[in-house]
């Protein structure tokens, strides 16, 4: 989608320039004589000038990332000012939160769909204050609109604005605001750029609506992965330790404390990443409680080499993999169980494993839950452990790429054992 509205934008190379804006080019291609021709100029410069837009955009349509993109947007189209338009009220993150609504670029008091953002370019005095006038139809309809000079009536004589192109901005097939750019003439050239510009920009904002959702999802996944652990595991560990409590006070006070510590690593406000040393201590005292609950049954090892330890990797990472271990590899089981964690220095990652002996799973089934994605596995009442397994799979690859999903190695009756890598350092991974 982004490819075709960027190709639309430059279709023409010097044609598109001379119609939309070489004067404002000019100073710039005199600055950069021998780059190419002046076709290769004007491409390069309307790359760069979306280059300077994007970022502003993928924070989604509100005043902030409105006021910052308007200026290169004027610049892409070479006319006298921009403005953008909210199809409805928004609640700005980035406004202040003290000053009054009433505060900035005029805008129409009456009822009605929409909410100017920003006026940037000359004419604001004159002009800005039937913005919302001229994008209304834009929004209700999602059809481009021209406005031409006997609707723009201008008393300046100084005034270069003599028409208006207003397009929408569409989400998902939702009108979510408009585009109007405003000068002195509306060559078919300009009003098509004008259209092809408000569709890059609505790619920019589809983009941005796909990363809050990722974020949404990813903190869903983290409340799924937290009611996972609590109900269950707090329920029978708080029971183990009140069966200490007159029979061995000095271990119910062991217990307690070791409970404490690993309630308030996993329940702490959710971060990103941590390290290995961090989430293996976390570990320990869940195996801890889970060997004071199953005594003899449960038997554990942790072989760690030391150059791993301060890895970076997702909250979270390792504790359900050995949750589900004991939950699902002890189910029935009468024999000991004896569950194997081991970290290796593999060069540039660090390779992890959490192995255990129990019953084992059918791999196709295994295959079903990591398919269908941590919150599916929990619906699924078969999931069962799995929404652990699926969980961390799901964050490993948004982390680090698909490559770095789990390997599972199981069969039914032949104990699991499950597989990550994790990159040593990683652009963008730190513990907090």
């Amino acid at each position: 989608m982004l490819i075709p509205s960027v190709t639309g934008i430059l279709v023409g190379g010097a044609a598109m320039t001379a119609a939309l804006g070489t004067c404002a080019l000019r100073p710039w291609l005199r600055s950069r004589r021998g780059f190419g021709s002046m076709a290769d100029e004007a491409t390069f410069a309307t790359l760069h000038t979306i280059s300077r837009a994007s970022p502003s955009l993928r924070g989604g349509l509100n005043r902030d990332s409105a006021r910052k993109a308007a200026r290169h947007l004027r610049t892409l189209l070479g006319v006298e000012a921009v403005a953008l338009v909210a199809a409805a009220p928004v609640d700005d993150p980035h406004a202040d939160p003290h000053a009054d609504p009433h505060d900035g670029p005029p805008g129409d008091p009456e009822d009605g769909p929409g909410r100017l953002l920003v006026w940037d370019g000359a004419g604001g005095s004159r002009h800005a204050w039937a913005v919302l006038h001229h994008a209304r139809p834009v929004l209700e309809s999602g059809r481009l609109r021209v406005i031409g000079p006997d609707v723009l009536s201008c008393e300046d004589a100084r005034c270069r604005i003599r028409v208006a192109m207003v397009a929408p901005l569409s989400v998902q097939g939702r009108v979510e605001g408009a585009l109007a750019a405003y000068g002195g003439s509306a060559s078919a050239a300009r009003v098509r750029a004008v259209g092809e510009l408000a569709r890059w920009v609505s790619s920019q904002l589809e983009l941005a609506e796909l990363d809050s959702s990722r974020a949404r999802l990813a903190e869903a996944e983290m409340r799924a992965l937290r009611a996972q652990i609590s109900p269950h595991f707090v329920y029978n560990s708080l029971t183990t330790i009140a069966s200490f409590v007159r029979t061995d006070p000095e271990r119910a006070r062991d217990l307690l404390l070791d409970f404490a510590d690993f309630a308030r690593y996993s329940f702490r406000n959710p971060r990103d990443f941590t390290t290995l040393a961090d989430e293996l201590r976390s570990i320990d005292r869940y195996l801890l409680l889970e060997r004071a609950r199953f005594g003899d049954r449960l038997q554990f090892s942790v072989e760690v080499a030391p150059e791993v330890l301060p890895v970076a990797l997702p909250f979270l990472s390792l504790q359900p993999l050995v949750e589900n271990a004991i939950r699902h590899g002890m189910a029935d089981a009468r024999e000991p169980f004896r569950i194997q964690i081991v970290a290796r220095d593999e060069g540039a990652e660090a390779a992890i494993s959490v192995e255990d002996d129990g019953v084992g799973m059918d791999p196709g089934r295994l295959r079903e839950i990591l398919a269908a994605g941590p919150l599916s596995a929990g619906r699924d009442r078969r999931g069962g452990a799995g929404i652990g397994l699926a969980n961390v799979d799901e964050r490993l690859r948004q982390v680090y790429g698909d490559e770095y999903g789990l390997t599972v190695e199981t069969a039914i009756g032949a104990g699991t054992k499950v597989n990550l890598r994790v990159p040593k350092y990683s652009p963008g991974v730190f513990p907090d």
